[in-house]
């Protein structure tokens, strides 16, 4: 799932779903816009950028909210009844709606070398279609990284989920010399599994998780760079500055 909102007791996990309809509500702010220096001076990550195909992962402003609150009442899952449904999911929209958006305000106070979790929001030309996180914790003793992730039920499938995970992943190990990822999916979520296995990671024991008064069965995953597939899209990165190396334990 994706600390994008209230994480579950298992912690991060992934599903492999993607893009909304294009309705004005969910468009967020063209990116072309040039981001306040001052404000990325007082928190590095807003300047953080990665480019993939025709992806780009950018950590969301809060001019970003407005599109953000229109996805998350979208729908994200064939299934209400399924083992794979997210704790944070199930529950009113417009509860879901504010827990999310006051968990993303969390999460940029708490960036700092001993822990981090950046989010990313997933766009499509100006379109947010989901999100993606890097979580980290003691990176610079560790060397780990896990993942999740999540996007709206009506374009699952279509090869997002792969690329997106794949563009972390490029940052991780190529940028923030990361050791290991590491990730997890409920046994049902074949996609998210699928996904993990494409990018080269492998099975890493199961674990029996509680959620909501529910047993799960977790698939863990790992991967190392020299496992890691790569994707046949350029990756780029912008943004990653000396002091947000600092922030996130990854200098040198």
């Amino acid at each position: 799932m994706s600390p994008t909102t209230p994480p579950p007791a298992s912690g991060t996990r992934e599903i492999d779903t993607a893009v909304v309809d294009t309705a004005p509500s969910d468009t967020a702010p063209s990116d072309t816009a040039v981001v306040d220096t001052a404000l990325v001076d007082a928190y590095p990550p807003f300047g953080l950028r990665i480019s993939a195909g025709d992806l780009t992962l950018r950590p969301l402003r809060d001019a970003d909210l407005p599109a953000y609150t229109a996805l998350l009442r979208r729908p994200v899952f064939a299934d209400m009844s399924s083992d794979q449904v997210f704790p944070w999911y199930d529950m009113d929209p417009e509860q879901r709606v504010s827990s999310a958006v006051q968990f993303q305000w969390h999460l940029r106070s708490k960036v700092r070398p001993e822990g981090w979790a950046i989010s990313f929001g997933i766009f499509l030309g100006e379109q947010l279609i989901g999100m993606q996180d890097l979580i980290a914790s003691h990176f610079a003793v560790r060397g780990v990284v896990s993942s999740g992730s999540w996007l709206t039920l009506d374009q699952q499938g279509k090869g997002h989920g792969k690329l997106m995970r794949q563009a972390v992943l490029v940052l991780a190990f190529d940028h923030l010399s990361a050791r290991r990822a590491e990730t997890s999916a409920v046994v049902s979520n074949g996609p998210s599994c699928g996904v993990s296995r494409a990018c080269g990671y492998r099975e890493d024991g199961l674990e029996v998780i509680e959620e909501n008064g529910r047993a799960k069965t977790i698939q863990r995953f790992s991967l190392t760079p020299e496992q890691f597939r790569r994707p046949r899209a350029e990756v780029g990165v912008e943004g990653l500055t000396d002091a947000l190396r600092a922030r996130l334990g990854a200098q040198g």
